[in-house]
């Protein structure tokens, strides 16, 4: 997700509702003003100021006032305003005053949604407010962290954010951007276990990340009359940097001392296959060459060395 640069706090947009109050010396344009006292003229100093009713910034961005017509305003800050429809009454009135407030708030927001407390529109009052800030703005998230995940909609962009991995990396947590839509959904963390382990079945995540040694631990392992410790693979789909998906297979030797400090750093990755080769055929690199006849050339079968050097 694009890291951009904060627009101002005060800039106008559609559906913003602004009130505007017009100030202004000798006979006024605006009839029906409202005296501006002056404690050192003990009469009307002739500086009255008109309100005009709340005034909506319209689906194109324009609004109207009295004399001055229709205003282009979106894109503008509150300060801009105020000139562009002073500008636009002079000659009409003698020296206008011009101040704008900005009292109901809709494009300097976001939409937060899903797994909160309180759902709804949040208005950035800073524009440096992060993700995890406007999810904490929200009430919080429902649920356990390691098994949310934050949807980002920002134009025609959608991003998918683990909860976890925001909280535990400042640099993803980037700030959110007016017009945003967030989502915390609930998207637990699961592997499945196939082949001669004993039980088949997806399992949960334990935490927010999960090593393969802890993986197979929670499987139970190689059935001891029916797995052979040789032959456990690892599936998984893994994008390239064009964003395609390809098929990978791991495999990792359980027989050789040296796997079991690599099954330790090799992390799990969700929907992963961890799966257990049958010691039946008593043939465990027969069931690797006919994985790679099967996948190749889209998918490498990569040995323990080479995880630990991509690791």
């Amino acid at each position: 997700m694009a890291n951009l640069a904060p627009p101002p706090t005060d800039m106008v947009g559609p559906g913003d509702v602004m009130l505007i109050s017009i100030y202004e010396a000798g006979i006024p344009l605006f009839s029906g003003g409202t005296a501006v006292a002056n404690p050192s003229v003990p009469y009307d100093a002739g500086v009255k100021v008109q309100t005009l009713p709340p005034t909506r910034v319209d689906d194109n961005g324009d609004i109207v006032v009295p004399y001055a017509g229709k205003l282009r305003v979106a894109g503008k800050t509150a300060f801009e305003v105020q000139n562009q429809i002073r500008n636009a009454l002079r000659g009409r009135s003698q020296d206008p005053q011009v101040l704008v407030n900005i009292t109901q708030v809709i494009s300097n927001s976001v939409i937060v949604g899903g797994e909160v407390a309180n759902p709804g529109r949040i208005v950035l009052q800073t524009n440096r407010e992060r993700l995890s800030d406007v999810v904490a703005l929200a009430g919080g998230q429902r649920g356990n962290t390691k098994d949310l995940a934050l949807r980002v909609v920002r134009g025609s962009r959608v991003a998918e954010l683990r909860f976890s991995d925001l909280l535990d990396n400042p640099e993803a947590d980037v700030p959110a951007y007016p017009g945003d839509r967030l989502t915390v959904v609930q998207d637990p963390l699961s592997f499945s276990v196939l082949g001669a382990s004993g039980r088949v079945q997806q399992i949960p995540f334990g935490r927010s990340t999960m090593s393969l040694a802890e993986s197979v631990a929670t499987a139970g392992g190689a059935n001891p009359n029916l797995g052979d410790p040789q032959a456990i693979f690892v599936f998984r789909y893994v994008k390239d940097q064009d964003g395609k998906a390809h098929p990978v297979v791991y495999h990792f030797n359980m027989m050789n001392t040296g796997t079991y400090f690599l099954a330790q750093k090799f992390m799990m990755a969700n929907n992963d296959i961890l799966y257990f080769g049958s010691a039946r055929a008593n043939q465990p690199s027969k069931l690797i060459q006919l994985i790679s006849q099967l996948f190749s050339p889209v998918v490498a079968v990569t040995n323990s060395i080479d995880i630990l050097q991509n690791n």
